[in-house]
């Protein structure tokens, strides 16, 4: 099998931008920082910067590696459209699983990117969004845990595949495992609603106890529920995103059995991978951090694949706005797989049917099999 023909199902992913995106917009995309570069200075150069004038340059009719200026004035001229077009399809992704929870205003919805790139596009749902839904909505803290719940059910209802959770960002992975009880989740609803009443921006989903009730209740929904772990925007403390850090939750939650999906986790790939190999319901993938290493991707994935069981790695881009992201993150993934998985069987360790199969397992047969995508 050759890294062109291997299928991919991108299970964590996000909209690309339908509208035009001028330089410092593209610029803001290219990095998790939250302030732009300093004066003099550009975003461009950054290994993500160069990977993306060095490989995706060349779908927009340009030389690799042009001036990141030469490269943006092309985009501009081509417009948002083709751009996406060109992208999108170019990535060949058999499915994606669509995070709604972030900026969905400033992107494409999962309906369009599905007719932009030609590939199924499904819901992946935010508890915390949810949860802030849920709250603006109405109702007394004591209703809370029921009409979120409702939410929930309402969303499998509608598509949804799966649930994600960004505890990581709204409070860090070293929270408290236990299931609240419903006199604590009705307490904290009772808090937030007071807060909210005194001041709307908070909004912002950040209780402790709240966020573990969002938690649990995923878990007992039997859906594959996923944890952004690792690197992220400063909102996320990086010492408190490490996967270590659930281990006691993943005790807890071994015997229900839900799928706990460990989201892009560089630089603590390593120590995902180690839960991956001891838990059955842990999994993992190493996600944007293969767009933002750049050059190195290669390496990055190779040390995910040093103990993780096959069967627990999946595919993911976590492209955000820039179609770029959705097909640097499809193409260089094959060409990084194809290249590690290559070195193994040039060095006579593994088998060519070996490789060939461990690549469709991580491409997207585990990920049809863990969220149930028949026909995928």
């Amino acid at each position: 099998m050759t890294n062109e023909s291997l299928a991919l199902v991108d299970h964590h992913v996000h909209g690309a931008a339908a509208g035009p995106l001028d330089g410092p917009a593209i610029e803001w995309m290219l990095t998790e920082a939250a302030a732009p570069a300093p004066p003099g200075t550009t975003m461009w150069d950054t290994p993500l910067g160069f990977a993306i004038r060095r490989w995706c340059a060349p779908l927009l009719d340009l030389e690799a590696s042009v001036p990141s200026a030469q490269y943006v004035a092309r985009r501009a001229e081509l417009g948002p459209d083709e751009v996406n077009r060109r992208f999108l399809m170019a990535a060949r992704v058999d499915a994606w699983l669509v995070d709604t929870g972030y900026l969905t205003d400033q992107v494409m919805t999962p309906g369009q990117l599905a007719t932009a790139s030609g590939a199924a596009a499904l819901e992946i749902v935010r508890l915390e969004a949810v949860a802030e839904r849920v709250v603006v909505a109405g109702g007394g803290a004591a209703e809370f845990a029921d009409a979120f719940a409702a939410a929930l059910d309402a969303a499998f209802a509608g598509g949804a595949v799966g649930l994600k959770s960004i505890v990581a960002y709204r409070y860090g992975l070293d929270f408290d495992p236990a299931e609240p009880s419903g006199a604590e989740v009705t307490a904290a609803a009772g808090r937030w609603l007071a807060a909210i009443e005194a001041d709307p921006a908070a909004i912002r989903l950040s209780d402790p106890v709240l966020l573990r009730h969002v938690i649990w209740a995923g878990v007992r929904t039997g859906r594959p529920l996923q944890f952004h772990v690792g690197l992220g925007d400063p909102d996320a403390r990086l010492h408190r995103a490490d996967p270590s850090h659930l281990h006691e939750f993943l005790i807890a939650t071994q015997a229900i059995g839900t799928p706990v999906m460990l989201l892009h986790c560089y630089p603590y790939h390593r120590q995902a991978a180690c839960l991956a190999n001891v838990f059955p319901h842990v999994y993992l993938d190493v996600g944007e951090a293969l767009n933002h290493v750049g050059a190195s991707s290669a390496a990055v994935l190779a040390e995910a694949l040093e103990v993780a069981p096959f069967h627990k790695q999946l595919y993911s881009s976590d492209a955000y706005g820039l179609a770029e992201l959705h097909y640097l993150g499809a193409a260089g993934f094959r060409r990084d797989l194809d290249r590690v998985i290559g070195g193994f069987i040039a060095d006579g360790a593994w088998s060519r049917g070996d490789g060939d199969r461990v690549a469709q397992l991580i491409g997207a047969e585990n990920a049809r099999r863990v969220y149930g995508l028949a026909g995928a």
